[in-house]
């Protein structure tokens, strides 16, 4: 789990600055030549622009997180594959179906 947090917050953190730097100028000068202070600057002109890349990134992210926390079982550690292979050492093949709905639904 904290390796997973650890590359999360990094790789987003990756992410969130590229958004940032790639933001259009044209905006927040349009906006600063309206005579807006610095915080209404960020709030009309930059955050609109990052809005939807910072959601896209953060969805994206727990996308993988889901995936990986079902693997992690496969090399040792806990997460939802160890109920999964729990269930199916057990043969209680509709709680692994459920299992495996559930976490397509998730994905």
């Amino acid at each position: 789990m904290i390796a997973l947090l650890v590359h999360t917050i990094a790789s987003n953190a990756k992410l969130y600055s590229e958004a940032i730097e790639s933001i259009e100028q044209g905006p927040v000068e349009a906006i600063s030549a309206t005579g807006a202070n610095k915080v209404q600057v960020v709030w009309h002109a930059v955050v609109p622009q990052i809005v939807l890349p910072f959601l896209s990134f953060t969805i994206y992210r727990w996308d993988i997180n889901v995936r990986m926390a079902t693997i992690i079982r496969l090399v040792g550690g806990g997460g939802i594959g160890n109920l999964l292979m729990q269930y199916q050492g057990l043969a209680r093949w509709r709680e692994v179906g459920l299992i495996v709905i559930m976490i397509a639904f998730v994905v």
